[in-house]
C-alpha cells in the first residue's frame, strides 16, 4: 500500500474550487509511478530498458470530489497481474478519514520503438498484487451512446508527456472543454475512459459527444477509435 498526504492548492482546482478532473488523474498517475518505484520496477527496469507504462482503462466513482486547501490522503496498491494487464487500485479519503472516492485502473508496458504492448516477464518487470477487499471493479463494459456533436483537435505540444503522446489525464480537459456539465459547476459523480490507442503530437482527431441527463459520452478518432469517455454529473 502506498500513500501520500496532500494538501490541495490552487494548480489542484477548478473555478469552482473543486479538484479538477484531469489533476485528480494526474494524483492517481503519480501515486501509480512512485509506488511502482518503490516496488523496484522504476525506471532501470522500465523506462531505460525502453519500456513505457500507460493506462488502458480507468474507472472511478466519487462521494465527494475535495475541494481548494482541503488535506487529502491518497492511498494505491496492486492487483493480481494478468498476462500483460496490471491492475491497480486507490482510494481518496479527507484527513479525517472521510471516504471521498474509489479508482481502478488497468495499466500495460509498451515498447518505445514498436509502440506495442509488451509481455512483462519477458523484461523481468513482473509486480506482486494483493486484494484489500474494497477494491472498484475495473471490468464495467462501457456501452456506446448517442454523439450527434462533433469537432476537430489537433493534439499540441502541451498536452503531451513524457511518453510522447496525449496524456491520459488531458483526455479529461478536452471532454469537459466540450461538454456543458463541468463548466456549469456541477459536480462529478463517476467516469469511466477507455484508451484504444495512442495519439501522438500533431495528430488530428475527431471528436464526437452527446448526453442528457447529467450523463456524457465523448470519443476520439483518427483512423481508428483512439478513446472513449463516460462522465456523470449529479444534477443540482
Amino acid at each position: 500500500m502506498y500513500e501520500r498526504r496532500l494538501l490541495l492548492g490552487s494548480e489542484h482546482v477548478d473555478c469552482f474550487r473543486r479538484l479538477r478532473t484531469s489533476q485528480l488523474l494526474q494524483l492517481l498517475q503519480t501515486a501509480s509511478i512512485r509506488h511502482t518505484e518503490e516496488l523496484g520496477m522504476g525506471r532501470e527496469k522500465t523506462l531505460d530498458k525502453g519500456l513505457l507504462w500507460v493506462v488502458t482503462r480507468m474507472h472511478a466513482e466519487v462521494d465527494r470530489m475535495p475541494v481548494y486547501d482541503e488535506r487529502i490522503v491518497i492511498r494505491t496498491w496492486p492487483g493480481e497481474t494478468m498476462h500483460m494487464l496490471f491492475p491497480r487500485y486507490y482510494e481518496i479519503a479527507s484527513e479525517d478519514g472521510q471516504p471521498l472516492l474509489r479508482a481502478s485502473a488497468v495499466w500495460s508496458l509498451m515498447d518505445v520503438r514498436t509502440r506495442t504492448a509488451v509481455f512483462p516477464e519477458e523484461w523481468g518487470v513482473s509486480i506482486d498484487g494483493e486484494e484489500q477487499g474494497s477494491e472498484l471493479p475495473w471490468l464495467n463494459p462501457l456501452r456506446a451512446a448517442d454523439t450527434p456533436e462533433e469537432s476537430v483537435f489537433r493534439v499540441p505540444y502541451s498536452f503531451t508527456d513524457i511518453n510522447g503522446h496525449l496524456n491520459n489525464a488531458r483526455y479529461f480537459d478536452l471532454a469537459e472543454d466540450l461538454i456543458p456539465a463541468a463548466s456549469a459547476g456541477k459536480s462529478l459523480r463517476a467516469f469511466t475512459a477507455e484508451y484504444n490507442r495512442e495519439v501522438r503530437l500533431g495528430e488530428e482527431l475527431t471528436l464526437r459527444w452527446g448526453g442528457s441527463g447529467g450523463s456524457y459520452y465523448v470519443t476520439g478518432a483518427t483512423d481508428a477509435p483512439c478513446f472513449r469517455i463516460k462522465l456523470d454529473y449529479q444534477e443540482e
